[in-house]
């Protein structure tokens, strides 16, 4: 029980201290963590991503094994992944990023509002840091 307390401890703290780290107004907070019981060696992670308005995420990548589904919950997110058209996408809507995928834009796109989203990670379960910043 103890090393599984540890384990959630060191990856919250990747999680809160990685891609974000340069801003504030943004802040990350690992919500679940569960292996999969189906498929050994997986395990499913749920990120909530708050931005206050105006702030957001440096361009990254991913764990290499990561799957991630993503959902607004509050406000508008500004997105661009693999040198794809910016989108925005509001409460209620949904976006995936694949394996090896390169998020280039992750912004509230709004000045005055909170923007909040789940990303809930399909991943191996040995990783332990899920976003990489880009090398500056």
């Amino acid at each position: 029980m103890l090393k599984k307390i540890f384990a959630a401890t060191v990856l919250s703290l990747a999680l809160t201290t990685g891609a974000l780290a340069h801003d504030p107004n943004a802040k990350t907070t690992l919500v679940f963590d569960h292996p999969l019981p189906n498929v050994p060696g997986k395990s499913m992670r749920g990120v909530l991503v708050d931005y206050a308005p105006g702030s957001g995420s440096p361009s990254h990548t991913h764990a290499a094994s990561a799957f991630i589904y993503a959902t607004v919950l509050e406000g508008s997110i500004r997105s661009k992944v693999n040198g794809g058209p910016e989108r925005i996408y509001r409460a209620g809507e949904n976006f995936a990023e694949l394996p090896g995928d390169h998020h280039e834009v992750s912004f509230n796109a709004s000045k005055t509002k909170r923007a909040k989203l789940l990303a809930v990670f399909v991943v191996d379960t040995p990783e332990t840091v899920l976003t990489i910043p880009d090398p500056k």
